[in-house]
């Protein structure tokens, strides 16, 4: 115990000497700090230049703690801004996607008015709603009905070739039956041989062509082209190229692109016959009865007069 009491009466007065010792130190370096005088400077200078680069040892953990916190700053803008640039780069794409869509249906639109047909045609340009299309049918709808003045069997046509025929008439819609149809048949010529066929749906991209008298002037890549026979489609219409198939079968490959059929264009046939029921295709109005006489025979008496 009176060890203990005589290390304590030794450090007391030690501590209390050694702070006021520190106390002073620092009262003298802040007054050398602050006085203003060109001797006092010169010595500062010179106290700074034989201690400062000696501490670098000391100031390095300070300078690579401050390193890291800017890298780590100029990491986290660089991700935000990559994160804005990714954002920026998908609607770029939707805005490319919806300017390449734009570009097709202008230049589909571009095509339609390039097309050359009979200037007595007028015609009306629709969209297509929905593809029908089965193995059963070949036909869509489009947004134009009865109130635009469409009539059952006019023709439509997309911006180079013949598409089909209406068939079914709505207010505010219509449907064409389309060219690869089975119960499609229209009559063609084949240019520049002059023959004239039926051009035979078969739910095919490429319909039959049937009724050719001679094949040995048909060559594949001649036009075909709508006659106007029967009066179910105007003359002069492009409907596509003659072609082979494998079996050595004559097709029509058609001029229309039907994997892209949003626009078409029906052309207003005034002159044309109507078509009020399917049996008008191929019969005529009025077919005379089996016991009344032909109206160019001439009467009996004349007949035994002469």
């Amino acid at each position: 115990m009176a060890q203990d009491r005589a290390s304590d009466d030794f450090t007391t007065p030690l501590k209390r000497l050694l702070l006021a010792i520190l106390a002073l130190c620092l009262i003298a370096i802040f007054l050398l700090w602050r006085i203003d005088s060109p001797r006092v400077e010169r010595f500062r200078s010179q106290i700074v230049d034989a201690i400062v680069p000696r501490m670098d040892w000391a100031m390095a953990p300070v300078t690579g703690a401050v390193n890291i916190t800017r890298d780590f700053q100029s990491y986290q803008r660089i991700y935000e801004q990559n994160q804005e640039l990714r954002r920026e780069l998908r609607q770029m794409t939707a805005w490319k996607e919806a300017a390449l869509q734009l570009e097709q249906e202008n230049a589909r639109l571009r095509d339609l008015n390039n097309v050359q047909i009979d200037p007595r045609l007028t015609y009306i340009t629709g969209v297509v709603l929905a593809d029908s299309g089965s193995p059963f049918r070949q036909s869509v709808l489009i947004n134009v009905g009865s109130r635009d003045g469409i009539v059952d069997g006019w023709a439509t046509m997309d911006g180079i070739g013949l598409v089909g025929r209406v068939s079914g008439v709505g207010a505010n819609t219509s449907r064409v039956i389309l060219l690869t149809d089975t119960t499609s048949r229209i009559p063609a010529v084949i240019q520049p041989s002059g023959q004239r066929v039926l051009v035979v749906g078969d739910n095919t991209a490429a319909p039959h062509i049937d009724f050719l008298e001679d094949a040995d002037q048909v060559r594949p890549g001649d036009r075909v082209m709508t006659t106007g026979d029967g009066e179910v489609f105007p003359p002069g219409l492009l409907v596509g190229q003659v072609a082979q198939d494998p079996g050595g079968r004559l097709r029509a490959r058609l001029a229309a692109d039907y994997e892209r059929l949003e626009f078409l264009r029906v052309l207003r046939d005034h002159g044309a016959r109507r078509v009020t029921q399917p049996s008008g295709l191929i019969l005529p109005e009025e077919l005379p009865d089996a016991g009344d006489p032909l109206p160019d025979s001439p009467p009996e008496d004349e007949a035994t007069d002469g």
